[in-house]
């Protein structure tokens, strides 16, 4: 409940009227001293959330990578040192993935993979299905873009 800006008069219906170059709001007798100004309303309500799917996938080594090395390289007929020499790494690196203690980094999973034509590295995928209320207000067109882009 508001009050006519000219006239002072308490009412519910405030008409917005433009009153010598100024919008007010003003009650319906006192309308008629400037031009009444119709204020449309939007048909379509705007999307209150977005739903976004996104698709993470990431790469880990197989659980049993340490028999599968240990069985390639005495298949192969090397020894630890060699086979070190030969992916220039150090020879206690090679042991310690041989005995399990130490789980190869990606780009050394990848050499022992093409070197013994044996596969290492698995492609996992997590979907995400994230949902966004766009009534929170700390949300931001960064935010957006950020799960665009993690999305493609």
């Amino acid at each position: 409940m508001g009050s006519c800006e000219i006239c002072g008069r308490k009412s519910d219906n405030l008409i917005k009227a433009i009153v010598e170059g100024v919008m007010i709001g003003v009650c319906s007798e006192c309308s008629k001293y400037g031009k009444v100004v119709a204020i449309r309303k939007p048909l379509i309500e705007p999307r209150r959330s977005i739903s976004i799917k996104t698709n993470d996938s990431y790469e880990s080594i197989v659980e049993n990578y340490a028999n599968l090395v240990k069985t390639a390289r005495e298949k192969k007929g090397m020894k630890q040192d060699e086979l070190a020499k030969t992916l220039a790494e150090k020879e206690s690196v090679i042991q310690k993935i041989e005995g399990g203690n130490l789980r190869p980094q990606i780009n050394l999973a990848r050499k022992l993979e093409k070197f013994f034509n044996i596969k290492l590295i698995e492609k996992l995928e997590e979907r995400k299905d994230v949902s966004l209320n766009l009534k929170d207000s700390s949300l931001t067109i960064g935010d957006i873009l950020k799960l665009r882009n993690r999305k493609a």
